[in-house]
């Protein structure tokens, strides 16, 4: 796990300003990091929800002096069109952020569908476990609540490994903590977990 300092506030909030890095988006930051190299001056971003794709898209803004199109999937054609070819005579980098790579973009016009398929494209991927870990204990932390030393591994282990998923279930957390003034166990985890639909509810072992 790394971070990378960004002059700006995080996605999940609590203005710390740090990106965390792990494999499931090393790649695509150090692409970002690399603009000055690529063959085209326009780059494709994509990633799920909450995965930090606007926060990497004013980053890149802030290191490169580019421009930025974000939600660019749902954009006009003659937008991003016009965009590719001013970032080409104008020598200004460009990212295109959307959720779905371009190839699934609803893309009528055929230049842009041809030039969509020659740029470079990086995604963010759903976090790799040392991520998923590591946006717990933030979100944990940001929520402000006591928590119980074993809960990251418990909640590792539970709930879907996805940016939505971890924030859906930290922010149950955070409001059962301020609900009830409690500190957070696995107990309280469990309960206003499967309360909020987000842990399954399973039927009584029979063995005891």
């Amino acid at each position: 796990m790394g971070q990378i300092s960004l002059p700006f506030d995080s996605p999940g909030g609590g203005g710390d300003g740090d990106f965390l890095v792990s494999e499931a988006n090393r790649m695509a930051v150090t692409h970002l990091e690399g603009w000055r190299d690529w063959p085209l001056s326009v780059g494709v971003l994509t990633g799920p929800p909450l995965s930090g794709r606007s926060t990497l898209g004013r980053q890149f803004v802030a290191m490169s002096g580019g421009t930025v199109i974000d939600d660019a999937e749902g954009r006009d054609d003659r937008l991003l069109f016009n965009a590719w070819n001013e970032a080409q005579t104008q020598h200004r980098p460009l990212l295109m952020i959307g959720r779905a790579p371009p190839t699934h973009w609803p893309v009528a016009l055929p230049d842009l569908r041809s030039r969509l398929a020659s740029v470079p494209h990086v995604a963010l991927a759903e976090p790799d476990e040392a991520l998923a870990r590591a946006l717990i204990e933030r979100a944990l932390g940001q929520g402000g609540a006591r928590y119980a030393a074993d809960l990251p591994d418990w909640l590792l282990r539970r709930i879907e490994r996805s940016y939505g998923a971890i924030a859906a279930a930290t922010r149950a957390l955070d409001r059962a903590a301020l609900s009830s003034g409690r500190k957070i166990s696995v107990a309280l985890a469990k309960e206003a977990l499967q309360q909020a639909g987000l842990l399954p509810i399973l039927p009584p072992d029979p063995s005891h």
